[in-house]
């Protein structure tokens, strides 16, 4: 587990720079049918660089931003400066540092796959208030839409370090409701990111199974990411598809 808090420590300028961001349309039922608004007191769970939170905190909620890890907790910090109801906790899922029913929200952006399921549990259990509501988020790339991006995909698996073992497409439904104790709701929303080359290398190389320059694949997938944005690319850019997938719900 202290490994996977360190994945991240080397890539988060590319992080802050590059990940998406998540469509507003995702919060429209989070509003209507689960009461998401300006009185929520949120945990953002592995908030990372702050995506997410910055996101909660423009619809007017007050959110303590749990990260284990200190480069991407110091690149949060900047949303402080702006939102005096943002706050960065030292911690981690399964050990928030949060007061006993203190949330009424707990949140998990592109970060749930990296827990410890039972400790997990039983620390959101904890903090969340009786009427609170967990909301795990996830962009989940297209992985053959079109032709670039069954490229993409191929060169993960070709020069990823460990890619086929962490990817976030290994959580499945059926472990989220086993997690919730039972079936959550689930909305979903379609999301996309254009970049030109630079950015489509940004993009590539935040992640934490993509290797780093001292490792023997990095050139070989520079390379393979260059050749692939040369072929594919339309008027200088080339499209990331995703879908948004929420699963929002309360333990049983």
């Amino acid at each position: 587990m202290s490994d996977n808090r360190q994945r991240f420590s080397n890539r988060v300028a590319d992080y802050v720079q590059f990940r998406p961001t998540y469509p507003r349309e995702i919060f429209g039922p989070l509003q209507t049918q689960h009461g998401f608004g300006s009185n929520s007191i949120v945990a953002d769970i592995g908030a990372g660089t702050g995506i997410w939170s910055q996101q909660l905190l423009e619809h007017g909620a007050t959110v303590y931003a749990i990260e284990p890890n200190a480069p991407m907790r110091e690149a949060s910090l900047q949303l402080a400066e702006h939102y005096p109801n943002f706050q960065v906790v030292d911690g981690s899922a399964e050990a928030t540092g949060l007061a006993d029913q203190s949330v009424n929200w707990i949140t998990a952006a592109q970060a749930f796959h990296w827990f410890e399921l039972n400790a997990t549990r039983q620390e959101w259990q904890r903090i969340l208030r009786p009427d609170g509501w967990v909301a795990l988020i996830w962009n989940q790339r297209s992985l053959d839409a079109t032709p670039f991006l069954r490229q993409y995909e191929a060169l993960l698996h070709q020069f990823g370090t460990d890619y086929s073992s962490v990817k976030h497409t290994n959580i499945d439904p059926q472990l989220i409701s086993d997690f919730f104790g039972q079936q959550p709701a689930c909305y979903s929303a379609q999301n996309a990111q254009y970049f030109d080359q630079a950015g489509l290398l940004g993009r590539a190389f935040s992640s934490s199974y993509t290797p780093t320059p001292d490792q023997p694949s990095y050139q070989a997938l520079r390379q393979g990411l260059i050749d692939a944005w040369q072929a594919h690319q339309v008027d200088g850019k080339i499209a990331f598809l995703y879908t948004t997938t929420v699963y929002v719900g309360r333990f049983a």
